[in-house]
């Protein structure tokens, strides 16, 4: 064949990545899709899922949504027939016109998350939603919000983390709750790996990243609250607190400061199981400075997860580790850190009456009453990746609920839906997308018609509004004059045409250091370590070292980490993949097996109070004793759910998030 043209796109999906692809067309018509060699993060290479799918079913006819669905079998049977467009979207406008006149638009509940990450697909939708008075199932509670609220009551903000550029004027990288290997794997590879500094990863498995570090402090679950003050304990022996920057730039440190004697190495040794040694040496190498911290989303999803998240945001303010080159923490770079304004994308203005969203942990219950009536899922498959998920799909059997989902695929969640309308991929249509690692500003360009009749999700929420009858101008405005506005607001004078010849751009050019002026955004102005506003919030004035009780009665704590080959359920319906990912598995400690009589290819039984699944058991001395790892982001294919199926909706202390990684399960011989 002979290749007819090359264009240059960026991966849009929940990844810290945001790789720059080719799209690679030959002149009779197939495409290939591949890595940018002259991308900074990808370097010519794409990562093993998104290689498989995006070369696989992201583009097969056979496999994707192509056409509207209307369903005529019972719900959950994934029985339907094809309708026209305008069949589907005036029966959609009708039934929710008909539910806004008589219940209200809070009576309609909407359900997203992060499908795609592309800014003008991943939000537009909102301006809908927002004119409708729709109820949204907070997405962030199934995620990360505990750790978003807890960041923003220290220092005022959560999406303003350091330059990842400044890693060659740093003298440690201390990496906790996060795994790069799976979940930002060219960061791992080409950031992480190359950087020549002491390299610390506090995680309960021992993962790619975690063995590739100088230290690895392999705490037990729940205990991250307790390791952060033993490792303060030490930095205080070492006289490494920096009172002068303390005095300067934060308030409530003397509440921390009084827990602190007590919390020796052995005692961070008793409560996390790390070593008492290798406290001492992580706490001197971060404290020695300046530090990078970047602070992973896993460790704040547990019971204690916003104390978590405030007890390890101590030390870059107990180390003067902020507000110079080389040193910082990250949980997220946010749009707005590079001046988008997530207002004027999701036209927050439209909703006159704002109603409260509630949290994914309580979706199920919203389900099942009679008060909901209608659900719209977009950008997210309920069925697979939400808690109490026999309990939710139960709900969604409901004949009186009117659902309607939006997706590229026929999900677990669309098998329920009344109405299924086709998504077009991000290969099919022009958005901007924004790394929430990098500062980058990066172009997702079309580089082939939608197949079938899909649509983008915006086009089809502007053709659904046309429907209802609504009339804001913000519910029709056009792909290119948002990312006009979008582009101007990031980067002035850059056009897409611009962007799009070099793929991905770098704003600011050159490196920039957070909270380089100390200009905090909490009612203080600086930063708050203890105070009433944490009362409010639900938690103590001050942090404290927090430590989760191990399971009793011969339970083992679940962690369900993403794998490698999944992202969240994204890719989960690919042959390549599942065939990559081979039996669903729960990994062990050697220790744990043999003390259970347990052996390498068992199937196990694992239970909660709401639920069960059967997993093969591999041996793994990558987990620790008393923990089981399942990765999530499974389909079901064997009518008893997944990991999920376990997960009875715990929330953590803050933000009504959630606490997957709290949940003691029972194992037996299946």
């Amino acid at each position: 064949m002979m290749e007819a043209s090359t264009l240059r796109t960026t991966c849009p999906r929940d990844c810290y990545d945001a790789c720059g692809m080719l799209v690679k067309k030959t002149a009779d018509g197939p495409i290939r899709v591949v890595g940018d060699p002259e991308h900074s993060v990808a370097l010519g290479a794409l990562c093993g899922k998104c290689s498989i799918a995006y070369n696989g079913v992201w583009r097969d006819p056979d496999v994707r949504l192509t056409w509207p669905l209307k369903r005529r079998g019972v719900k959950g049977a994934g029985q339907f027939e094809r309708v026209s467009w305008s069949e589907a979207l005036s029966d959609i406008a009708s039934r929710l016109n008909g539910i806004r006149a008589q219940h209200g638009g809070k009576a309609v509940l909407q359900t997203h998350y992060t499908g795609t990450c592309s800014l003008i697909a991943g939000v537009f939708p909102l301006r809908f939603f927002n004119r409708i008075g729709a109820t949204e199932v907070d997405p962030d509670t199934v995620c990360n919000k505990a750790g978003h609220v807890a960041l923003q009551l220290v220092y005022g903000e959560s999406t303003r983390g350091f330059d990842p550029r400044t890693i060659d004027g740093a003298k440690s990288l201390l990496v906790w709750g996060a795994n790069p290997s799976a979940s930002a794997p060219h960061v791992h590879k080409h950031w992480f790996g190359k950087a020549r500094i002491p390299k610390i990863v506090v995680d309960p498995i021992r993962h790619e990243t975690a063995a590739a570090a100088d230290m690895h402090l392999q705490l037990y679950p729940g205990t991250d609250g307790a390791l952060a003050f033993a490792m303060l304990h030490v930095i205080r022996a070492a006289g490494r607190i920096d009172e002068e920057f303390l005095a300067a730039h934060a308030i409530g440190w003397m509440e921390v400061d009084s827990q602190l004697e007590a919390c020796t190495p052995a005692w961070g040794e008793s409560q996390t199981g790390v070593p008492a040694h290798l406290i001492e040496e992580a706490a001197l190498a971060y404290s020695a400075g300046p530090s990078l911290l970047w602070m992973g989303q896993g460790f704040q999803r547990q019971t204690f997860g916003g104390n978590a998240m405030r007890a390890v945001a101590l030390l870059p303010a107990a180390t003067g580790n902020i507000g110079k080159y080389g040193a910082g923490f990250l949980y997220l770079n946010g749009w707005d850190a590079r001046s988008v304004d997530a207002g004027f994308l999701a036209a927050q203005h439209l909703n006159s009456e704002p109603s409260p969203s509630i949290s994914h942990m309580d979706l199920a219950s919203h389900l099942e009453s009679a008060a909901t009536k209608a659900l719209l899922t977009w950008n997210n498959n309920i069925a697979a990746s939400s808690p109490e998920q026999k309990r939710l799909r139960s709900a969604l059997e409901r004949e009186d609920l009117f659902q309607v989902t939006v997706d590229l695929f026929q999900t677990e969640t669309a098998n329920y839906a009344d109405y299924v309308l086709p998504a077009a991929s991000f290969l099919e249509f022009d958005d901007v997308v924004m790394s929430y690692f990098n500062s980058s500003i990066s172009a997702q360009v079309k580089a082939v018609p939608p197949l079938g009749e899909a649509l983008p999700n915006q086009e089809i929420f502007r053709r659904l509004a046309a429907a209802m009858r609504l009339t804001d101008p913000e519910l029709f405005e056009t792909d290119e004059s948002l990312i006009q506005t979008l582009l101007e607001q990031a980067k002035p004078g850059l056009t897409f045409e611009a962007l799009a010849d070099v793929g991905t751009v770098f704003h600011p050019s050159r490196p920039s250091v957070q909270f380089e002026l100390h200009d905090y955004k909490t009612p203080s102005g600086k930063i708050e370590l203890a105070g009433e506003a944490f009362v409010k919030s639900g938690l103590p004035r001050a942090p404290f070292p927090s430590a989760e009780a191990r399971p009793l009665g011969g339970h083992l704590r679940l962690l369900s980490p993403a794998s490698e080959w999944l992202m969240n359920s994204s890719y989960g319906n690919d042959p390549k993949i599942l065939k990559q990912l081979g039996d669903d598995q729960a990994f062990i400690n050697p220790g744990e097996a043999e003390a259970r009589g347990i052996k390498s290819g068992h199937r196990i039984r694992l239970a909660t109070a709401i639920g069960e699944i059967t997993l093969r058991v591999a041996i793994s001395a990558d987990v620790p004793m008393g923990v089981i790892l399942a990765h999530k982001g499974r389909w079901s294919t064997r009518g008893e759910g997944n990991v999920n199926a376990l997960n009875p909706g715990q929330k953590s202390d803050l933000a009504e998030s959630c606490a997957v990684h709290s949940i003691n399960v029972s194992v037996v011989a299946a």
